[in-house]
């Protein structure tokens, strides 16, 4: 999950204590001074926060960043590998008048460097998928055919996609064909998922317009085995435990 389910006004320390009750296995993009913490309750820390793996204005797509990226990368897939850490987030960064297709060749040279280590630490390193219509305008990857495009290219398993199922629903929809699409075969191009309601980005129940059950399901019977992460934001009004405890039960399959 991510610290946002629980909204405002919660000490981290309580939300640790809450998401371990739930039954919670980790939390995504906490820096590593919380790590304590949140092995205190049971949890690990299921994905590096971002830096190591560019922003989403300044990326992995600038082969300009790539230098001072790549030393980070392997400070973070050691940090990572000591800590049981299992994924790190990479991000594509905004076009800025760049052709896909050139920040495509850019991220794959940029993956190149950094795999041989992923791979020998086993650790990954799952680049994220965002809309550019609501959220993140001018962000790079955000069509499923690029990032797998890039991933294909890298041919690491240690090089995964990021599959924001909010996102995913604003840009390309048809959810489940694209996640079996690149999970099916004996190569899986996702290593990692978040979810979040649309539209608005809150609870994952009928109040929005995707079935999540069906969805969970339909990951499950692909025999995934990495980390689902809960990044939506409580509706006004509701009860952000109930919300979470809602949401576990959903992708309890």
């Amino acid at each position: 999950m991510t610290r946002g389910v629980f909204g405002r006004g919660m000490s981290f320390e309580d939300t640790c204590r809450e998401a371990a009750r739930a039954g919670a296995k980790g939390y995504d993009l906490i820096g590593p001074n919380d790590w304590p913490t949140l092995k205190k309750y049971g949890l690990i820390p299921t994905m590096y926060p971002p830096g190591p793996g560019g922003t989403i204005s300044d990326g992995i797509n600038r082969s300009e960043s790539h230098d001072a990226l790549e030393k980070r990368m392997h400070t973070a897939i050691e940090e990572s590998a000591a800590n049981g850490v299992p994924s790190i987030i990479a991000l594509s960064g905004t076009r800025k008048g760049m052709p896909d297709t050139e920040g495509a060749d850019h991220s794959v040279a940029f993956f190149n460097r950094v795999k041989a280590h992923a791979e020998d630490r086993g650790v990954n390193i799952c680049i994220e998928y965002l809309n550019s219509k609501v959220d993140h305008k001018d962000y790079m990857f955000d069509h499923i055919g690029w990032g797998v495009d890039v991933v294909k290219r890298v041919n690491s398993p240690r090089i995964k996609i990021l599959f924001d199922i909010y996102h995913a629903q604003i840009m390309d929809g048809d959810i489940v064909r694209n996640i079996r699409d690149n999970l099916r075969d004996n190569f899986q191009w996702i290593g990692h998922f978040h979810t979040g309601g649309n539209p608005g980005r809150h609870e994952i129940d009928d109040t929005q317009e995707l079935n999540y059950r069906f969805i969970a399901k339909s990951i499950a019977d692909l025999g995934f085995s990495g980390y689902i992460a809960h990044e939506y934001s409580p509706a006004p009004g509701r009860d952000p435990i109930a919300s979470l405890n809602q949401a576990i039960g959903i992708f309890t399959v």
